[in-house]
């Protein structure tokens, strides 16, 4: 094991390896620790067309393609009663499909594709301190499963360990959770199910409850069905007491859901079940002196719009590319932090904001569970309600007089969807340009903007 790397990153999911990807491609040191021997299980299937990008930026579209993942072209939703398809295909989307992923399968390709592009790659071994002399991180601790351990420093460290988060929130402790959706997903894998009826083939299926919760559906490429239920912990605790298991609540879940249940005529489960709470929660701050947060180590949101894997990859692009251009003199180390803060922390927030917008318009369910998917008063502290605003509706000069009741006017906002949209989902608002990468002037955060060419780096706006 070495001693010294000029980038160190901690964990090798889809943040670790974006990063990893763009800085070695670049001619930079990089070393990425990884505490699992992949592949290995996550969740968080399926992906958003707005990652195709992503992948072309790092060279490894073609490496999806051809694996054989199911084509994710749509999202079908049954909520609240109406039904309706949300196709990727429409003017002004970022790519016309995405994919339905297995994520062990998925995250090895992306991992491999880094040590291709000459990353240092180290799997089962854990990184377990970061040593933070006057405040600023210099070097790490590891360990691994045979005994062994050691120390490496570094000049920049990117913190990709997912929610466990070893900086910011087991030694930092910045991590804020929110009140809102404090949910519990309860999921299996079924072999032998119908597709979505009525919706385009690969779509994944997403379908409100009569009482509290939802329930999704995606179709993968090794002939199984991804089932799961999300729903808030009052009513989850209450509906395991009444009914007496994990398993009897979603089986009965199952149940409440016509447009599911036929689709699960005639299949049969082939897993056990994983529970996983969604707490909701973002960090103080998404950088510091010599390191980066990114993906589920620096915020979470919910599963409801799939966001999860965007956010990781939009954080590794980011922050490989803040790096990059401190390494290269190009800019000072405090600039780059305040772009790669404001940049992630507006993406996160607008999806914080897109994803409470959806719970609340289309309400028609158990009214704790509507309640229970709201922004608090002190989930909105902090956030920047106004810029968030503007960034997902247009004309909106009189947000100034609803100062006290922003939230409120911007989900009012939201309920008229925009010219040629249906009075579906978000209306059109926010969707097709849901996490637009920052590579024009007039998006820049800091004075600085992303180029991609040659490679990702920034720039100064004029």
């Amino acid at each position: 094991m070495r001693e010294r790397t000029q980038v160190l990153i901690a964990g090798g999911g889809p943040a670790g390896t974006t990063a990893a990807t763009l800085l070695a491609q670049q001619g930079f040191d990089v070393v990425l620790l990884e505490r699992e021997r992949f592949p290995r299980y996550h969740i968080g299937e399926s992906l958003l067309p707005s990652l195709l990008p992503i992948l072309d930026i790092m060279g490894a579209r073609e490496v999806v393609e051809r694996h054989g993942f199911v084509r994710k072209s749509s999202a079908f939703y049954g909520w609240s009663g109406q039904e309706w398809a949300l196709r990727f295909d429409d003017p002004g989307r970022p790519a016309t499909h995405s994919f339905q992923v297995i994520r062990s399968e998925f995250d090895q390709l992306l991992l491999q594709h880094a040590r291709h592009q000459g990353a240092d790659i180290r799997e089962e071994i854990q990184v377990r301190h970061i040593a933070l002399p006057e405040g600023r991180a210099t070097s790490a601790s590891w360990s691994t499963k045979d005994g062994r351990d050691g120390e490496i420093d570094f000049t920049h460290l990117i913190d990709a360990t997912g929610r466990a988060g070893i900086l910011g929130a087991r030694q930092l402790r910045t991590r804020r959770v929110h009140d809102v959706f404090r949910n519990v997903a309860t999921w299996g894998y079924w072999r032998g199910s119908a597709p979505v009826p009525g919706a385009p083939e690969g779509a994944i299926g997403v379908f409100s409850l009569p009482e509290a919760g939802w329930l999704w559906a995606i179709p993968l490429h090794d002939g199984t069905l991804s089932v799961g239920l999300v729903t808030d912990k009052r009513s989850f605790s209450q509906a395991k007491e009444n009914l007496g298991s994990i398993d009897a609540v979603y089986h009965e879940a199952l149940t409440q859901c016509p447009l599911l249940a036929r689709m699960l005529q005639g299949a049969h489960q082939v897993s056990a079940l994983n529970v996983e709470s969604d707490y909701s929660y973002t960090s103080d701050a998404f950088c510091g002196p010599g390191y980066y947060l990114t993906g589920d180590a620096a915020c979470f949101l919910d599963p409801l719009l799939s966001t999860g894997v965007h956010l990781a990859m939009y954080s590794g692009l980011l922050s490989a590319a803040a790096i990059a251009t401190v390494l290269r003199g190009e800019t000072d180390e405090a600039t780059a932090r305040r772009f790669y803060q404001t940049t992630y922390q507006s993406a996160y927030e607008r999806l914080l904001i897109l994803v409470g917008a959806f719970y609340r318009i289309h309400d028609g369910r158990d009214a704790y569970f509507r309640q229970a998917q709201m922004l608090s008063h002190r989930d909105q502290q902090g956030l920047r309600l106004h810029e968030s605003f503007l960034n997902i509706i247009t004309g909106a000069e009189d947000l100034h007089d609803a100062q006290e009741h922003s939230l409120d006017f911007l989900y009012e906002k939201l309920r008229s969807p925009l010219n040629g949209h249906h009075r579906h989902g978000l209306g059109g608002h926010g969707t097709s340009h849901m996490l637009p990468l920052p590579t024009t002037p007039d998006q820049a955060a800091a004075g600085l903007y992303l180029s991609l060419t040659p490679y990702p780096t920034l720039r100064l706006a004029p």
